[in-house]
């Protein structure tokens, strides 16, 4: 038997600091030519016992509207636990069986033909075949019927739909998902997921990993900011039939590693604007370098050493703002030995965006979601608590995020404004709400001064990439072909969604000033790649670069909560960088 065991634990701690304003954006005249196996998954806002500085010099109005993380609040801890046992010997509260189309097929006795489903509904006497006639049950994907079963070993037995096939991790993360909610609404402890049929899986440790990730995911709800919250009943989960032994133990632990650095992206995006300010998510960072000393450190650098920097484009974005820019490095080095490549992931970190002067206004404008905004940053940071614990080898990694709120003041940014970033580039700020970028640019140039060998950078860009492409893709940006394969293959193994647009070279046109090397935003059409175009002025032509726009997959309008996306792709890119 392998286990897991998973904890999740939140608190709060925030502490004041005086106002902050600034108009310094680094323009100037021309001069003339002469980043059983237990371990513990720590959620946000948690502060103690990690050895790490408050940092209590940093954080601004953190308390506005005196919330703080609900002490009614608790996270769930789950064991997880591999098996080869017969099913209908298996005791708990509830046996979730992922069937597919397929497996449903009856004889002409309207048994089952599948061998576990005939065994199963044979030892409960036939009442999974009736169900499942009787309530339509296909088994297409999403659907499910659960059935208690008195005074037998399971005292609930559950078909849930894999659809035609089931050979992708998202599919097996639903199963997972969707067998935590039914737990969650039985109040069942301890569960059991298997397969109705396995034999055809060629690798089976990686199909109990996604379904260990989708369980984990599953069980948690973010209540910390409500009044009254409810601990998950569930404790264990055993998955059956999929082996045993290291690798799989192994793959176990991959899953946990990487579903808490999700809750961690969810948890940050989740916060409202009032409690996560810049500094707070700043500290955020330092906290994950202290709680995983042994591979990450932090940097974090304030106004006057960005100041130093000549970072410009992104100071301008803050200078309206009470709350101080807050510029994460995060760095991963790798234990026993040297790393043979430099990668490096650049988040957007906007953590409120109002649009600036650009005031977002009217219907659809979200702006009540644009503590969003930091979507970016939460992936890089979320996939930097994975990485800290899965530690590795042959790969160096900065994690980097310019965190700052975009808001309005009588110091803050104006449209026509030119500002300069730190590669000496200039900008005419056409559009105070085409914020992200200004930032990201400093950023990025700051990644390839790191001698970094590629750069993924993620933010919650354009609308037009949501229209594009949908709520649930995310759009991918790059010049190298080689990188789109490395990050497309990632995401094969993730489940996420991602597809490539063009980067086409003459829409550069509508980004072209008269004053300046460049505006912020060029014409309506195309809002995406000319976003992405604008970025590539900031990368350095040496260093392999790609752009994603999350824009859309960052935030569930129907759960209206965060999804953590393109964490595990991260983890999984990284991982392939890997020796």
């Amino acid at each position: 038997m392998v286990a897991s065991v998973v904890s999740l634990a939140s608190s709060f701690i925030a502490v004041a600091s005086p106002s902050y304003s600034s108009s310094f954006v680094l323009t100037k005249l021309r001069s003339s030519p002469s980043l059983r196996l237990s371990f513990t998954v720590s959620s946000p806002f948690s502060s103690r016992g990690r050895g790490g500085s408050h940092m209590a010099h940093t954080i601004a109005r953190a308390t506005l509207g005196l919330t703080q993380i609900s002490p009614a609040f608790e996270a769930p801890e789950l064991t997880f636990a591999s098996k080869e046992i017969d099913v209908t010997e298996w005791k708990g509260d509830l046996l979730a069986v992922g069937v597919t189309e397929k497996d449903l097929a009856k004889d002409q006795n309207s048994k089952f033909e599948n061998p576990i489903l005939k065994k199963l509904d044979s030892h409960l006497g036939g009442v999974l075949a009736e169900v499942s006639t009787e309530e339509d049950f296909t088994g297409k994907s999403g659907q499910s019927t659960v059935v208690r079963l008195p005074g037998v070993g399971s005292k609930r037995v559950g078909l849930f739909g894999l659809g035609q096939t089931a050979t992708s991790t998202a599919a097996f993360k639903g199963l997972g998902e969707a067998a935590a909610v039914a737990a969650k609404s039985a109040q069942a402890s301890d569960i059991a997921i298997v397969l109705a049929s396995s034999e055809g899986l060629s690798a089976k440790a990686c199909t109990a990993s996604a379904i260990a990730s989708g369980a984990a995911l599953g069980i948690y709800e973010d209540n910390r900011y409500k009044s009254e919250s409810k601990k998950p009943a569930l404790k264990s989960v055993d998955i059956l039939g999929l082996g045993t032994g290291p690798e799989l133990e192994k793959k176990l632990k991959y899953a946990q590693d990487v579903a808490s650095g999700i809750i961690f992206g969810k948890e940050l995006v989740n916060s409202p604007a009032n409690v996560l300010t810049p500094g707070k998510l700043a500290e955020e960072a330092s906290n994950i370098a202290s709680l995983y000393s042994d591979v990450l450190s932090a940097k974090i650098l304030n106004e006057e050493q960005c100041k130093d920097l000549k970072m410009g484009s992104y100071l301008a974005v803050a200078a309206a703002s009470e709350n101080p820019p807050h510029f994460i490095h995060l760095t991963y080095k790798p234990p026993g030995g040297p790393a043979k490549l430099k990668l490096a992931l650049v988040g957007k970190g906007l953590t409120f965006d109002s649009g600036g002067y650009n005031i977002k206004t009217g219907p659809g404008c979200s702006i009540e979601l644009m503590k969003f905004d930091m979507g970016g940053s939460a992936a890089v940071l979320g996939a930097a608590k994975a990485i800290g614990q899965i530690k590795p080898s042959g790969v160096e990694v900065h994690f980097i995020v310019a965190a700052c709120e975009n808001m309005i003041s009588g110091t803050g940014m104006r449209p026509g404004d030119i500002v300069t970033a730190s590669n000496g580039k200039t900008i005419e700020v056409n559009n105070t709400d085409a914020e992200g970028r200004l930032t990201l640019a400093d950023a990025l140039v700051y990644a390839c001064n790191q001698g970094v060998d590629k750069i993924v950078d993620l933010a919650t860009l354009t609308g037009a990439c949501i229209v594009a492409l949908g709520p649930s893709i995310a759009g991918v940006f790059t010049p190298s072909d080689d990188l789109a394969k490395e990050v497309f293959a990632a995401s094969e193994i993730s489940g996420e969604k991602f597809w490539r647009m063009p980067m086409e070279e003459s829409y550069w046109e509508s980004m072209k000033s008269g004053v300046a090397d460049m505006v912020n935003t060029g014409g309506r059409q195309g809002g995406a790649i000319s976003a992405a175009l604008f970025l590539k002025q900031f990368v350095d032509e040496k260093v392999q670069w790609m752009h994603i726009d999350m824009a859309g997959p960052v935030w569930s309008d129907k759960k209206r909560t965060a999804t953590g996306f393109a964490v595990s792709t991260l983890v999984e890119w990284v991982l392939k960088n890997s020796s």
